[in-house]
């Protein structure tokens, strides 16, 4: 038996049978029961088709079993900040920016879904524990539109439900939160009805519910998705807010409180988008940071990294009523993407990071003095695309500098330069 115990009460969750933050003195009353997490989706990453691609960012080699130890190695300085959970997957997420996903093979399940790759079962059994130890849950995704071409049909998605539950209840564990696909409704699940389907998946919700022998169990939909019979089949709803204005995302919240599940409502993806987990305070609902630059391109940097990660755990400190020292307003706001090891293939991913992105109307980026591009939306990048995406800068030599002028709300204007 484990250290920590995750359950659910009403709309609420419980750690050691006791609301979640309830135990930290001068906690927000309001944060009490919510589950405040990351997408860590690459925990238990590898690559079997071409592992050697991934010796990048600074590493000379790649090792799965020392990038899952990153990660429990960098958990307690995440729940120092508040973070009680998060998601990592059997399949993975996708490198959204540099290699495409559909080269990877990152499956464990074997083509029945009867078996799971021992070393996949290793690393995810040593990063549960590790979390166990800390008090934090771990969000257990099975399938990812991608990886999940690799299992053949309805059968064996089942039998991976299956293995993947029978799995998780054999291994003992007591902070376990399912999760059966990432966004159900999106991109390659369409070759698999019985995921992207409603139906379908409220059967396979039950299907490991019985299986893991009672683990609390529920399914995302691509930012915004959402759908009651998912919602009434599951444990606690799970929601993205990939793409979501403030209002918009605040509106699927009303909408999905306006069904009376009586049941938590867990957003576990959003964005570096940070505005938005204001919006989770305010509607007493969990909210999920995702960087997808230094959070899901293996290797990660499992780490507080400076700016948006930063900004993020600063926020969620706030909100649960952490104390946290207090960051100069110069400091509030970081133009990211120019760090020595983040280039790739001659491009760079640029933004303006910031502790309060609410006060910002608009960014000018400005190379060697001359206006390159302008961007008016969360979370403020170049090429910006979604909150959560935006496009490469080429760098050529790597040699320009950088400057942001940010135009606060206020009508003020700041500066941030990097070479």
């Amino acid at each position: 038996m484990g250290n920590t115990t995750i359950s659910i009460e009403n709309e609420s969750f419980l750690i050691n049978d006791k609301l979640t933050y309830s135990d930290l003195d001068g906690s927000n009353p309001n944060a009490h029961g919510l589950l405040m997490n990351a997408r860590f989706i690459q925990g238990i990453f590898d690559d079997k088709a071409d592992p050697g691609r991934f010796a990048r960012w600074g590493n000379d080699i790649w090792d799965p079993k020392a990038h899952t130890q990153g990660l429990i190695d960098a958990l307690p300085e995440w729940y120092g900040y508040g973070l009680r959970a998060f998601t990592t997957g059997f399949q993975g997420g996708g490198p959204c920016f540099t290699i495409n996903n559909g080269t990877i093979d990152n499956n464990p399940f074997s083509e029945d879904g009867k078996s799971l790759d021992p070393a996949y079962a290793e690393r995810i059994d040593s990063l549960i524990w590790g979390a166990d130890a800390l008090g934090m849950a771990v969000i257990v995704s099975y399938f990812y539109g991608a990886q999940a071409l690799r299992l053949p049909d309805g059968r064996s998605i089942r039998n991976a439900v299956t293995t993947a539950s029978r799995f998780l209840k054999d291994g003992g564990y007591s902070n376990v939160l399912i999760e059966i696909a990432n966004e159900m409704n999106i991109g390659e699940f369409r070759h698999h009805p019985i995921i992207q389907e409603p139906e379908g998946m409220a059967t396979l919700i039950n299907l490991a519910r019985d299986e893991s022998g009672g683990m609390a169990a529920g399914c995302s939909g691509g930012g915004g998705y959402r759908k009651r019979e998912v919602a009434e089949a599951s444990d606690y709803i799970l929601v993205h807010g990939n793409g979501q204005s403030r209002q918009r995302y605040y509106n699927m919240i009303l909408e999905v409180k306006s069904w009376d599940q009586n049941k938590p409502i867990v957003c576990n993806e959003d964005s570096p988008a940070i505005g938005n987990m204001g919006v989770a305070y305010k509607t007493a609902t969990s909210w999920g940071y995702y960087n997808n630059m230094t959070k899901q391109e293996p290797p990660a940097d499992w780490s507080v990294t400076k700016g948006e990660d930063t900004f993020f755990a600063y926020r969620m400190a706030m909100g649960i009523g952490i104390d946290v020292p207090d960051i100069p307003e110069e400091d509030q706001y970081y133009l990211q993407g120019l760090e020595p090891e983040w280039s790739y293939d001659g491009q760079r991913w640029i933004r303006m990071a910031s502790l309060y992105p609410e006060s910002i109307s608009y960014v000018d980026f400005y190379r060697d003095g001359e206006l390159f591009h302008t961007s008016y939306d969360e979370s403020f990048a170049i090429n910006f695309q979604s909150n959560w995406r935006y496009g490469g800068v080429d760098i050529g030599d790597d040699r320009a500098e950088w400057k942001a002028v940010v135009h606060l709300g206020d009508g003020r204007a700041l500066e941030k330069t990097a070479c």
